[in-house]
């Protein structure tokens, strides 16, 4: 069955603090990551897959800041997949902490293969993996 939607926590690492004892903002990006890969796995899929020999570039990516993370926080990483094209799937993210919204954001990932001069190239999604993502209903989106 398709899924859409992936939720995981995790704690934050002393080393992902700054000097003020915040979340540096770049984390944010390695924790939607994270929850991206972990989202594979709980399809029974890797997001490096030899067979298949698809990568998985980051085309955009974005993140939007409301609250402070901080050293020992439990943050909660809802994963929404927004969009499913042929070749192309854009998440969306909530961080929560304790239920609160800290920060928001996404990326869209392109499906390439390596041509024969190393160049990478858009292709298909394979069907071992579109068949099993898809596209959230619009009024989870809407949150």
């Amino acid at each position: 069955m398709a899924q859409h939607e992936f939720t995981i926590t995790r704690r934050v690492e002393f080393s992902e603090t700054d000097a003020a004892g915040i979340v540096h903002f770049a984390n944010f990006y390695r924790y939607m990551e994270y929850a991206e890969h972990a989202f594979f796995r709980s399809l029974g899929r890797s997001i490096v897959d030899h067979d298949l020999d698809v990568g998985w570039p980051r085309v955009h990516s974005h993140c939007d800041f409301k609250k402070p993370l901080k050293f020992e926080d439990e943050v909660g990483i809802h994963l929404l997949v927004s969009a499913k094209t042929s070749k192309s799937i854009t998440y969306q993210f909530c961080f929560r902490v304790d239920g609160t919204e800290v920060a928001r954001g996404g990326f869209t990932v392109v499906c390439v293969r390596r041509t024969e001069t190393g160049e990478m190239k858009a292709t298909t999604i394979p069907p071992e993996i579109a068949n099993l993502i898809e596209s959230a209903p619009a009024d989870k989106l809407a949150d």
